[in-house]
């Protein structure tokens, strides 16, 4: 289900006064940034674009975003724990979920979850992860330049 605008809006506000408190800024010296990113004194009047600048910014002052909880690894009937550790980093890497992953088992093997698939369907789910992984990190350097 994709998200709002607004829905982003709010995530990204919750974002900026995380990092206000991570860089520990006083409320004047977190307007200030504001004012001098968006021209703006308050999160609440900035839009989509702005908000993301700010945070662009507070990470060059040193903010280092948390990770979102990915949810608890599931269990597996077999023995494929260092497959299902190595699935459980790529997710954390793409910054994705248990359910991301149960997805692409469905859409990939028409099975629920991953604790579902065999040594060989898990492989296969870990490779396209990866490209995955591979193909958002390449877009990310590609947009730094």
């Amino acid at each position: 289900m994709a998200k709002t605008t607004e829905e982003k809006r709010n995530g990204l506000i919750k974002k900026i006064k995380v990092a206000q408190k991570q860089l520990a800024l006083d409320d004047d010296n977190y307007r200030a940034v504001l004012q001098r990113i968006t021209g703006k004194s308050s999160c609440k009047d900035c839009d989509l674009l702005q908000l993301q600048r700010v945070i662009a910014e507070f990470e060059r002052l040193g903010f280092q975003p948390t990770r979102s909880n990915l949810g608890r690894k599931p269990l597996h009937t077999t023995d494929v724990s260092a497959m299902m550790n190595k699935l459980s980093a790529l997710l954390a890497t793409a910054n994705k979920t248990w359910a991301y992953a149960n997805g692409m088992a469905k859409k990939m093997f028409q099975k629920d979850e991953v604790n579902q698939l065999n040594a060989e369907e898990l492989r296969k789910l870990i490779a396209a992860l990866n490209y995955h992984v591979i193909k958002q990190q390449t877009a990310a350097i590609n947009a730094k330049k």
